[in-house]
């Protein structure tokens, strides 16, 4: 029997189709409601991201933009020469310097005693503490880009190349849990990193707020303390009052009065400024201490209740910029101001560390002058920042009732634009790399499938291959571009309701 319809069940059309359903006959074309109530796999899988995605509870995505080509096979996927037929003309290394992990497909790597001959600092790391600590909530995604321009690369690996009408991943997250949050998504990114999706559709809350310095951001979240002799707040209510009202009656007010530019300023100014300034954020998110040099209690302000333990936790906050946007991101989950914060290295130098250089050039892009080093180093920063904050995160708890940490509701996506090229001269330890397509994504949370690694490493080659998203299943051999399969993956993981979205299935992300 053929149904036919405008696409509007009229009663009687309603009642033939639960009766048919009943009797066992597929209707998917005519009424996918009719479908999910068989209760399939698929489709209480569907149910169940759209529950998880409407309990009400929010959930939280930090981003860390490893900016210049983070290599997967100068960390988790390391290659022993012992296990490569090519070992001395591609990036792989002494057995004794690539440890693994009992239980744990993932791989770490000892970089000791050395130095980053480009610019002259010693360089000591070793990530097998990390991978330990942390392995049962990692999860290793390979991947092939599309792009080996920084910016646009950047872009991609939070867009999965426009994989979803072009938002970003921030933006869809903030879509889904950041509603009734002051500013859901704060970035504080790079290049590629800090720029917004393309899907307009959005509302504009869903667009990232950004934030240069996150030391001194929070100061300017009230418009009249922290100024000595400033009036008091009904004063400027009231001289708040009279400027919106004399705005309207301008020359300018009338002619623009339909402008939705204006009402958007008109609508941040006088409807949102108040709000954030009746959340005290000017003292929550403050990590500046009350010092002779900073003397915050001389005008009227304080140090967030906060501020002494992430100054311990981050004691370079505010020289180091990683380390000040870490402390930032962190404050703005707790306090529920965001649902999404991006937070990464620039290319610039930053003074600071044990040895004088917190940040290289060209952060992970040094790897052009020196690829061991600036690998080494640098991985080593971006776990650093990682493990802090998780450590902060499991601290904290969600709520007084449920028992959960704020942990337990966040997902860290480390995000780089491409890999890097895998050739040296033969045997050497010091080289330069330039930029590859293949490589692969750090996700970590309780939300993900730990301990894993989806796709692999060729030994041979030292090449990533990929995998099949849905089932996890490895795919030796597939070096074609999967960026959809990551930016799903990132949602999936966190639960988001992804109906409509003709994004791919992306199961195998997800813990079970």
């Amino acid at each position: 029997m053929t149904l036919k319809t405008t696409g509007r069940l009229s009663r009687r059309e309603m009642l033939r189709a639960l009766s048919l359903c009943a009797a066992g006959t597929t209707l998917a074309p005519f009424l996918s409601g009719c479908r999910d109530s068989l209760q399939t796999p698929e489709s209480l899988e569907k149910l169940g991201r759209k529950r998880d995605a409407l309990d009400g509870k929010p959930k939280f995505l930090i981003v860390i933009g490893a900016a210049g080509g983070a290599s997967i096979v100068d960390s988790f996927l390391a290659v022993r020469q012992s296990e490569s037929s090519n070992a001395a003309a591609f990036n792989t290394f002494p057995d004794a310097q690539v440890q693994g992990v009992a239980d744990s497909p993932f791989r770490a790597v000892k970089y000791s005693n050395s130095r980053m001959g480009s610019i002259n600092i010693p360089v000591d790391t070793d990530q097998l503490a990390f991978v330990k600590k942390h392995a049962s909530e990692m999860l290793v995604a390979t991947s092939v880009g599309t792009s080996v321009n920084h910016g646009i690369a950047q872009k991609r690996s939070l867009t999965g190349n426009g994989a979803w009408r072009g938002r970003t991943l921030q933006e869809a997250v903030a879509l889904q849990w950041g509603g009734g949050m002051p500013l859901p998504n704060v970035n504080m990114g790079t290049g590629g990193y800090a720029e917004r999706g393309t899907d307009d559709s959005l509302p504009l809350s869903c667009f990232g707020e950004p934030v240069v310095n996150p030391s001194l951001w929070p100061l300017g979240l009230d418009g009249s303390r922290g100024i000595a002799g400033a009036p008091s707040k009904d004063v400027i209510a009231l001289a708040r009052s009279t400027r919106d009202a004399l705005d309207q009656k301008s020359i300018f007010g009338r002619t623009f009065q339909d402008s939705g530019a204006l009402k958007r300023w008109s609508e941040q100014r006088g409807v949102q400024q108040p709000k954030l300034e009746a959340l005290d954020l000017i003292t929550k998110l403050n990590v500046l201490p009350n010092l002779p040099s900073i003397p915050l209690s001389k005008y009227g302000l304080e140090s967030s209740p906060d501020g002494a333990r992430l100054r311990e936790v981050f004691p370079g906050f505010f020289t180091d910029p990683v380390q000040g946007q870490a402390a930032l991101a962190f404050l703005l989950l707790k306090y529920r101001v965001s649902v999404s914060v991006t937070l990464g290295p620039d290319f610039n130098v930053a003074v600071g560390g044990p040895n004088g250089i917190a940040n290289p050039p060209l952060a992970f892009d040094i790897s052009h002058n020196d690829h061991r080093g600036g690998q080494a180093f640098m991985w080593a920063r971006i776990l650093s920042t990682v493990d802090s904050l998780i450590t902060l995160l499991k601290a904290e708890p969600f709520d007084a009732n449920s028992g959960e940490s704020m942990w337990d509701r966040t997902l860290i996506y480390v995000a780089t634009e491409f890999g890097r090229t895998r050739p040296r001269p033969s045997g050497a330890t010091e080289f330069g790399s330039g930029h590859d397509l293949n490589n692969g994504f750090l996700l970590l949370s309780p939300m993900v499938k730990g301990n894993t690694v989806l796709g692999g490493v060729d030994p041979n080659t030292t090449l990533t291959y990929g995998f099949d998203a849905r089932t996890g299943e490895r795919q030796p051999g597939k070096v074609t571009s999967n960026e959809p399969d990551i930016f799903s993956g990132v949602l999936t993981a966190m639960g988001a309701d992804l109906s409509g979205s003709g994004l791919p299935d992306a199961s195998a992300f997800k813990r079970t």
